[in-house]
């Protein structure tokens, strides 16, 4: 998964990227309003984290321009703020849930997997296809029972695939999903995942296909 982290007290933004980056997630962080924006102007994110006290603003700011702009990233808000009126405030601009602070980051990381579920439509994380089952929240795949060990980016590759078989993912796409902005990588990584992948599926049921000049595509025998 990407997130988005919205955030300006350093050592707390610290702090949560690293959790989730050991999660297996990426991560972008912002420390302003301004700065977010054009996160979201160029990116897509499964989650954002947003928090509501920030150096050009607050964040309520952020959260009702970007439901106007008709955007459904689940947004998970941290605040301090724990009157009643305040949360419902929150939560009638479009937040999907909060988090007061302090708070404990086992519990931030189960909300954050709780709206996931809850905007996939679904409580079951496991997809399968053919003969393969791929649970990405477990971080699990088997081959006609078989488990296979993923590292973290080919996990997150895979579920970008399998979630939409047969849809045609751009190479610059597929980068943007799997690496954050400040991370000094080329676009030519994806390929050597793209490779690293493909062994793994061998004895499956499921393809990656190369499209020249268009991307790949999970195909399904």
């Amino acid at each position: 998964m990407k997130f988005l982290l919205i955030e300006d007290n350093t050592e707390l933004a610290n702090a949560i990227c690293t959790r989730l980056q050991i999660d297996g997630h990426v991560v972008d962080h912002a420390g302003k309003i301004e700065d977010a924006l054009a996160f979201v102007e160029i990116g897509e994110y499964d989650l954002i984290l947003l928090d509501i006290m920030l150096p050009d603003g607050d964040g309520r700011m952020f959260l009702k321009q970007h439901r106007a702009g008709k955007k459904d990233t689940p947004v998970i808000v941290l605040t301090a703020r724990s009157q009643v009126s305040d949360r419902i405030s929150m939560l009638d601009l479009g937040a999907d849930d909060y988090v007061t602070k302090p708070f404990d980051h086992e519990e931030l990381q189960a909300r954050c997997r709780a709206v996931l579920r809850r905007n996939s439509g679904t409580a079951q994380t496991t997809t399968r296809l053919g003969n393969v089952a791929f649970d990405p929240v477990a971080g699990s795949l088997t081959i006609d029972g078989t488990a296979i060990n993923l590292r973290n980016r080919e996990l997150r590759l895979l579920e970008l695939l399998i979630n939409a078989p047969g849809q045609i993912f751009p190479k610059h796409k597929l980068f943007d999903r799997l690496f954050s902005y400040d991370e000094d990588v080329s676009e030519n990584a994806i390929e050597v995942y793209i490779g690293r992948l493909r062994k793994h599926l061998e004895p499956s049921d499921l393809r990656i296909t190369t499209l020249r000049g268009l991307g790949y595509r999970l195909d399904h025998d």
